[in-house]
């Protein structure tokens, strides 16, 4: 029988509402096992999902380190200390991205040879698998060696969880040339293609979507503000868009039949369908999901952990580290 996976009902701005909604989806439509972690009274129907108790809950603006040390009876604690302990195969959180990250660590530990766990956020590439963007916030400082350990994993994710055999790593930067970027980047340029990955260089933001490559990496504080400036522009252009399709009753049938041809491109680029990033590193897993996730958002990122459950992601990523500080040339682990 398989582990269920741990989902944090307290955390997100919907909590637990839309939390016990997604996560009874998740059950419902996709088979998957799951239990809630939560403070009873307060999670409302919740009809065979088990549940773990707790007494207290994270908030969103709660100092995450803090929160962590002193909260221990908290949602977000239990979920990790339940993965930590074997009783589930993963943990789910919308809840407070810092904490969830903290909780996460000191809970799970890292694997071996890991210096930083990362955040890799897959970004929708129509037509294909997604890219994974990474690191996408964890690490807002980093070295040349800690992307390099970033891609790594990265790739290692890739293969194992969406098949890719090769996946290609492109180096976030200001222009294509080896030349171009600060120092952490050309440096970095230098070790990704001595690295044995298959390195495409250096890519710019106009490239996030659509993406020639499978893994974009970058320090934590770059990635994320480029993942702000993607999903800013997204909204305004499907607001605007929107928008003009409601202005009268032509633009209304018009778009009523442009819809048909752009719903399914709109819809693979909203959040809601890619469920929630992951952080790799650790011993265990953990999907962190968007703060304002509603219950289909919910439901994809319970699927997303299943997946990675079921891909044994951890053990990709653990023979991935091990080969890289061995310097074997296959770190993707893409041939275990």
């Amino acid at each position: 029988m398989r582990l269920p996976i741990a989902v944090d009902a307290m955390g997100g701005d919907h909590a637990p509402g839309a939390i016990v909604a997604g996560a009874q989806r998740a059950v419902d439509e996709l088979g998957l096992e799951v239990v809630l972690v939560g403070i009873p009274e307060r999670l409302g129907d919740v009809g065979d999902l088990p549940v773990v108790a707790c007494r207290e809950e994270i908030a969103m603006d709660d100092d995450p380190a803090a929160s962590v040390r002193t909260k221990k009876d908290s949602s977000l604690v239990r979920a990790a200390e339940l993965v930590r302990d074997g009783r589930a195969s993963a943990m789910v959180s919308a809840g407070n991205t810092g904490a969830t990250m903290a909780a996460a660590l000191l809970r799970m530990g890292r694997l071996p040879g890991v210096a930083r766990p990362c955040i890799a956020l897959p970004i929708p590439n129509p037509g294909r698998a997604p890219t994974i963007l990474v690191d996408a916030g964890a690490n807002a400082e980093c070295t040349p060696d800690m992307l390099v350990q970033f891609a790594t994993m990265a790739s290692a994710f890739v293969a194992a969880h969406h098949g890719v055999d090769e996946p290609t790593v492109g180096l976030l930067s200001i222009g294509e040339e080896s030349s171009k970027g600060t120092p952490l980047v050309k440096e970095t340029h230098e070790l990704l293609a001595s690295s044995g990955l298959r390195f495409a260089g250096n890519v710019e933001g106009r490239d996030l979507i659509p993406s020639p490559v499978d893994v974009v990496v970058t320090d934590g504080f770059t990635g994320n503000v480029a993942l702000k400036t993607l999903e800013g522009a997204l909204q305004f252009v499907f607001g605007t868009l929107i928008a003009a399709a409601d202005a009268d009753d032509e633009s209304r049938a018009a778009g009523a039949v442009l819809w048909r041809h752009l719903g399914p491109t709109v819809a693979s680029l909203t959040p809601e369908s890619q469920g929630g990033a992951m952080l790799l590193g650790l011993k265990g897993l953990c999907v962190i999901s968007h703060g304002s996730s509603n219950d289909t958002a919910i439901r994809n990122a319970i699927r997303v952990a299943g997946e990675m459950r079921d891909a044994d992601v951890v053990g990709r990523l653990r023979a991935a580290i091990a080969a890289l500080t061995q310097g074997a040339p296959d770190v993707t682990g893409a041939d275990r």
